[in-house]
């Protein structure tokens, strides 16, 4: 019997599943636009605090080998409960740090917690999930994480507000990880509840990453590298909104306030995504969020110095939300449809390898083009952006034909 084929009712591990992610995710987003403020109050100049706030995205990137194997040995739930471990170890360091490379290593450390977190429910869904809702399961995962990033900035503002400390972020981030070790320890494991896919009793040895990708290497070379564009888009709005807004003389508590009703309009858009994704095909929720990325961040290349420009950063920060909303999940999507149905983990490190790439390297990018300018590096995302999505509007069709899911 196939993962399509099973008889499924999410209902009853969604609060499992899904609980411990906002959670954590909340944490995250309320410390996200505040490692560039952080360290440039340790006295980074805005390109070292680029590279600072790139080490989440880093530590992502090079937690998804080890990721892999972590979960595939220890379980979803183990394999959480070290990540929100790690990710406290990570908050210590980033509390304590009173020069800029020891926020550094805390920030990659809390990357590294991302990676597990995230892999561990990307596997779950990928083997339980049945076909015709995969795309709406998984977007509702993204949005999950979209409602963290909402919620995380704007209770991060009232926070800051009061205090007058960024650093209070954090604090908000350590309640978060604490609060979802709690919940994966009281809820049901929902690997039990839902039990192992139909294949694992009779499964073969299981190849390794790197084997599996150079099985995989024309989709990972061709899929792989549109979806690589897209984490590097998406990882610029998470680097260069804050920088920008630093830039421009904006406060901290209207950064966060600005970024996190951004991520509103995100979360709203996640069952949208899904809709599109499984009704319609991937192209239908790729080609909005792509091509809306690449305008928004075009647009804003031309408003730095313009009157208004705090106004105009924030329609701009509204419609780069909008668009990262109707790609909730794509990723994930994208990956579930292409792994092999039998043994996905070492596929997906694999596929999350390619994404995670893309966001490492753009804050990288983006902090070597702030040298030269922010406008510079909001220009060279925009282009990124669209030849991203070329790529898939050639590439999904041949090796994901649309079947409609009613």
């Amino acid at each position: 019997m196939t993962v399509a084929e099973q008889p499924f009712n999410f209902r009853s591990v969604a609060l499992s599943v899904y609980l411990p992610t906002i959670l954590f995710s909340t944490g995250e987003g309320a410390v996200l636009p505040m490692i560039p403020v952080m360290a440039h109050a340790l006295g980074a100049s805005i390109p070292l605090a680029g590279v600072i706030a790139a080490m989440v995205v880093v530590g992502e990137l090079l937690g998804d080998i080890p990721a892999g194997w972590f979960v595939a040995r220890f379980g979803e739930r183990t394999s959480m409960i070290g990540a929100a471990g790690l990710a406290l170890t990570g908050i210590a360091l980033s509390l304590l740090a009173t020069a800029p490379w020891t926020l550094m290593i805390g920030v990659l450390l809390i990357g590294l917690a991302t990676s597990v977190f995230a892999l561990a429910r990307h596997a779950f869904m990928t083997t339980r999930v049945p076909l015709r809702y995969r795309a709406r399961a998984l977007s509702a995962l993204g949005g999950i994480f979209r409602a963290g990033w909402f919620i995380g900035p704007l209770i991060a503002a009232a926070v800051i507000a009061g205090t007058g400390t960024p650093q209070a972020a954090f604090w908000i981030f350590a309640i978060g990880c604490a609060s979802a070790v709690v919940a994966l320890l009281v809820l049901p494991d929902p690997e039990q509840q839902v039990g192992p896919p139909p294949s694992v009793a009779e499964a073969a040895p299981r190849p390794g990453l790197f084997r599996t990708i150079h099985a995989n290497r024309a989709i990972l070379v061709r899929m792989g590298s549109g979806v690589a564009l897209v984490g590097a888009t998406r990882a610029a709005r998470i680097t260069l909104l804050p920088l920008w807004a630093l830039s421009i003389g904006m406060s901290e508590a209207h950064t966060a306030l600005v970024i996190g009703l951004a991520g509103g309009l995100e979360f709203a858009l996640f069952y949208t995504s899904g809709q599109l994704m499984d009704r319609r095909g991937r192209l239908w929720s790729v080609m909005p969020c792509m091509v809306g990325l690449g305008i928004g961040f075009l647009a804003l290349a031309f408003l730095h110095d313009v009157p208004g420009r705090e106004a105009w950063f924030t329609a701009v920060a509204f419609v780069l939300g909008v668009a990262n909303g109707m790609g909730s999940g794509i990723v994930m999507t994208l990956g579930a449809d292409l792994a092999p149905k039998d043994n996905p983990a070492a596929f997906l490190g694999a596929w999350r390898f390619s994404s995670d790439a893309g966001q490492a390297a753009s804050p990288l990018l983006i902090a070597a083009l702030a040298t030269v300018s922010l406008s510079l590096a909001s220009g060279v995302i925009g282009v990124l952006a669209l030849v991203g999505a070329g790529i898939l509007a050639r590439y999904i069709p041949r090796y994901i034909p649309h079947r409609p899911h009613r």
